[in-house]
């Protein structure tokens, strides 16, 4: 995955409040703006190597496809990400857009998406979110996008139908789902990663030879970072970023400085 000027990446997180239409919605497309700018200037000032931006605060979420007017807020946020830094930059529409995700990649220069089932079904809040894998990377080819997909395996906030072995279901995601990544979370936001799980999630992918990498996607901090990337070869860091430590506070540019250290020690 040619996307980073590093071999482990740490990408910070962007979590927008509810936008037009949700729940929560304050009314002032400006202020959401603001609130970008804020943390994408403290994420890259603080050493990140990229952004990821989403839609954190629109739950209750849409299991797949979101409306339009969605789609159009974020595709206007993203391009005032994309103005705002010199960084690569990624999307993540919630629960599992993954369509409108790449599109809005593909029209603002993202570099990358998160999709969070990307093949297979989990069960969640949502209820069952099967993946797409086959729509996804047909939209890419049409696009003639070169946008990345990083793809969850067992997500959080979720659980599988059925006991699947990793190996299996890392090869589906990777050779038959066309992942660029893999990424490999705790049990819901914040929460810290098994480190058996991510042990044997890299060891399904290197026992198949499979050139993707596994990022970490929650619960990263500065002071597990050093061991949990001796594991992994990079991580998505939202919650562990912001001011005490919580998602929805503005980032902290100082807690983004002590885990980029971490990481270059």
């Amino acid at each position: 995955m040619d996307v980073f000027s590093t071999d482990t990446p740490i990408i910070g997180m962007v979590h927008l409040p509810p936008l037009p239409g949700a729940p929560g919605f304050e009314g002032d497309r400006e202020d959401l703006r603001r609130r970008l700018r804020r943390d994408a200037t403290a994420l890259e000032s603080g050493g990140v190597d990229g952004i990821m931006l989403e839609n954190f605060g629109d739950a209750p979420f849409y299991p797949d496809r979101v409306p339009r007017h969605v789609v159009a807020d974020v595709t206007a946020l993203a391009e005032t990400l994309r103005d705002q830094i010199s960084i690569p930059f990624g999307v993540n529409v919630l629960r599992n857009d993954g369509q409108s995700a790449l599109g809005i990649a593909a029209a603002t220069g993202g570099a990358f998406v998160r999709v969070n089932v990307h093949t297979g079904a989990r069960l969640t809040d949502q209820g069952i979110i099967e993946g797409t894998a086959h729509e996804t990377l047909r939209l890419r080819e049409r696009l003639d996008a070169d946008v990345a997909i990083l793809a969850d395996i067992d997500v959080k906030h979720s659980a599988p139908l059925t006991e699947r072995s990793y190996s299996e279901v890392v090869s589906e995601l990777v050779d038959r789902g066309g992942a660029d990544a893999i990424v490999v979370s705790g049990a819901g936001t914040g929460e810290s990663v098994e480190t058996s799980v991510l042990e044997r999630v890299v060891e399904s992918r290197d026992a198949q030879a499979l050139d993707v990498p596994v990022l970490l996607g929650s619960g990263v901090t500065s002071e597990t970072a050093p061991e949990l990337l001796s594991l992994a070869d990079g991580a998505i860091v939202g919650t562990a970023l912001k001011r005490g430590s919580q998602t929805t506070n503005p980032v902290d540019e100082a807690a983004v400085e002590r885990l980029v250290e971490a990481v270059s020690h």
